[in-house]
């Protein structure tokens, strides 16, 4: 695809084989974009792009990469840098890390690392480039609702220190770094889903059927929120949020925390 002269815009897609990232796939295809869909299970991903090009009049490309090497990482930074019309990347791979973290085997919390937080640095800083450029683009960075949840303990939701820390990551990553694009042409969002029908809580060991059926959200849903979600503005997308002051009651607790605290002096609980 980084060889074509047409003007259709492409959109890149990681963690496309299922899921949330094959639903962005399903639908920027059928927007009219040219796919590239990137994910590890080659069976998966051939078989969703035979099913995308039978539906819409676009290509779509494969890459099966496993984000978490540095061989197949690299990979895909190059494909991406050489995508002449590069109008969206979404930043999906991960998996769920949902375990004790003293039980967490160390491999698996690197893994999971290097998908949220390293892949995610990298394969933004080689599509910026070419987007400011060019005036215009959007980059959509797969967070979770839980990255907000670390006052809250694991007696009620998982037990998930790595998996919320490397997503609360994508957060404040994506806020800065929108702050940095101001003026370019170039928007990032964090989007931030809560439970949803995919089989990332299969592969952790949860039962999907153990959640009330009125908080599992679509996948589909979840793609229609965010890009909705770019057009508005939304640096965070939280799906299912109606009210956005929440949100802004956040923000505005972090400045005042950060105003607050700007002080050359100790508290004084810590003097003796």
């Amino acid at each position: 695809m980084a060889t074509n002269t047409h003007k259709r815009p492409s959109a890149l897609v990681t963690g496309a084989s299922s899921g949330i990232g094959a639903a962005f796939a399903e639908r920027l295809a059928h927007d009219g974009y040219d796919v590239v869909i990137v994910a590890r299970r080659r069976e998966r991903l051939e078989a969703h792009a035979k099913q995308l090009q039978a539906s819409h009049n676009v290509e779509i490309d494969v890459i099966v990469a496993d984000l978490s090497k540095s061989d197949d990482l690299h990979s895909v930074e190059k494909r991406i840098a050489e995508e002449t019309h590069l109008e969206m990347l979404v930043n999906n791979a991960g998996f769920g890390g949902y375990r004790a973290f003293i039980e967490l085997d160390p491999d698996k919390a690197e893994e999971l690392i290097h998908l949220k937080v390293l892949a995610v640095t990298r394969l933004t800083r080689a599509a910026l480039p070419g987007m400011i450029a060019r005036g215009h683009g959007s980059i959509i960075n797969v967070s979770s609702r839980l990255a907000f949840s670390g006052s809250i303990g694991s007696s009620q939701l998982p037990q998930r220190a790595t998996y919320a820390g490397a997503n609360a990551f994508i957060i404040t990553f994506t806020q800065l770094l929108q702050s940095e694009l101001d003026g370019t042409g170039v928007n990032v969002q964090a989007l931030c889903p809560g439970v949803v029908q995919t089989e990332f809580h299969e592969q952790v060991g949860i039962d999907p059927n153990r959640y009330p059926a009125g908080i599992v959200m679509k996948p589909e849903d979840v793609a229609q929120a965010s890009l909705t979600g770019l057009r508005l503005g939304e640096v965070i997308c939280v799906p299912a949020m109606e009210d956005t002051n929440l949100l802004k009651q956040i923000q505005e607790s972090e400045r005042r925390f950060f105003e607050l605290t700007r002080s050359g002096y100790v508290a004084e609980r810590y003097r003796s």
